[in-house]
């Protein structure tokens, strides 16, 4: 098992030289082949300059870049953790319940509901210590999209692919983000629990309120986040980000979606939490954190890696590998590459 580190990514700016140079290189070449076509056919050119050579072109090109490329991640630094070990930690196991469905595609708050949803949890977790977080993506359906970790570098990586797509059962089934919630917590560890719903509060089950409380029952805090206008919005159809139409109903006329509130705050109150309007970010983080800071935390086990190696040198070993193989065989004819004929210079 291994886990990875980028210690300065600042260097990845480097990388941009190679889209440079190859777009340099193109421009070159076709002055090159417009400046020899007016002063000579293509057979003339050819006897003239014998060992010109297209392929010796893009080879000295693809090396170049390979060099930069290899130099950037050296600068870099990407390093290996090799050694796990067990930690005590404190903290509370938060399951986030994100609700995938087309609804949230509508644009009543910038850039759309689902985005900003997305934000709100990167922001949530970015201001987390030591807690545990899993997530669960619902729609028609409820999928466990992450189970309870204390890797956020992970947890933002699945965050950021979910999609409306990622379902094909539409609608907004809540209680079934609520039963599979569940499944994520451990009877074993006794933490507290919670559960994050961030919805526009369209619920298709009308049974959510009587999930929620069975939940609280089994000890689960239920915390709802409205996302969305109560004036509502229409659902953009697009494609590669371009508006084809609005979704429209069986009469043909456009459909609005507004934010229900009363659904969200009935189910955080059968569920002994409290309902967000997820509006303002900035008020968002200090309600959940205001919230989370009262709470008991809980000691549990998690495994960390604690011994990180550089790696940077084996990628700056090949970018001096590729730069002396660009100034020392292919900047230069040397007698042996002569007669390996690998380029056609003598034909």
């Amino acid at each position: 098992m291994f886990d990875f580190q980028l210690e300065e990514k600042v260097w990845f700016w480097i990388l941009l030289a190679i889209p440079a140079i190859i777009l340099l290189f193109v421009i070159l070449q076709i002055w090159k082949y417009r400046t020899q076509k007016r002063f000579a056919k293509s057979k003339l050119l050819k006897r003239l300059s014998p060992n010109q050579s297209l392929f010796k072109s893009i080879l000295k090109i693809a090396v170049l870049c390979l060099a930069f490329g290899c130099l950037a991640i050296a600068l870099v630094n990407p390093k290996i953790g090799t050694k796990l070990e067990t930690v005590k930690r404190l903290g509370v196991d938060i399951v986030f319940a994100l609700d995938v469905s087309k609804s949230m595609l509508a644009e009543d708050v910038a850039p759309n509901r689902l985005e900003k949803s997305k934000q709100l949890i990167n922001q949530i977790i970015n201001n987390l210590a030591s807690d545990r977080v899993g997530i669960i993506a619902y729609a028609g359906k409820a999928f466990p999209q992450l189970p309870i970790t204390t890797d956020y570098a992970s947890a933002k990586m699945f965050l950021n692919q979910m999609n409306t797509d990622m379902l094909s059962s539409q609608g907004t089934a809540i209680n079934e983000a609520i039963e599979l919630s569940k499944t994520y917590f451990d009877d074993e560890e006794q933490t507290n629990r919670v559960l994050i719903i961030i919805s526009d509060g369209e619920d298709h089950s009308n049974v959510a309120s009587n999930v929620a409380e069975e939940a609280s029952e089994e000890g689960i805090r239920i915390f709802t986040i409205g996302v969305g206008d109560v004036k509502g919005g229409p659902i953009p159809i697009k494609r590669n980000g371009v508006l084809l139409n609005y979704k429209k109903d069986n009469q043909g006329e456009t459909v609005i979606t507004k934010l229900n509130e009363e659904t969200l705050k009935d189910i955080a109150k059968e569920a002994k939490g409290a309902y967000i309007k997820g509006n303002n970010t900035a008020e968002v983080i200090e309600e959940i954190k205001d919230i989370l800071n009262r709470m008991d935390k809980t000691e549990f086990e998690a495994k960390e890696f604690a011994d990180y190696k550089d790696q940077f040198q084996w990628f700056l070993g090949f970018g001096l590998f590729f730069l002396f193989l660009d100034i020392f065989f292919l900047e230069r004819k040397t007698g042996w590459l002569k007669r390996l004929n690998l380029f056609n210079e003598n034909f």
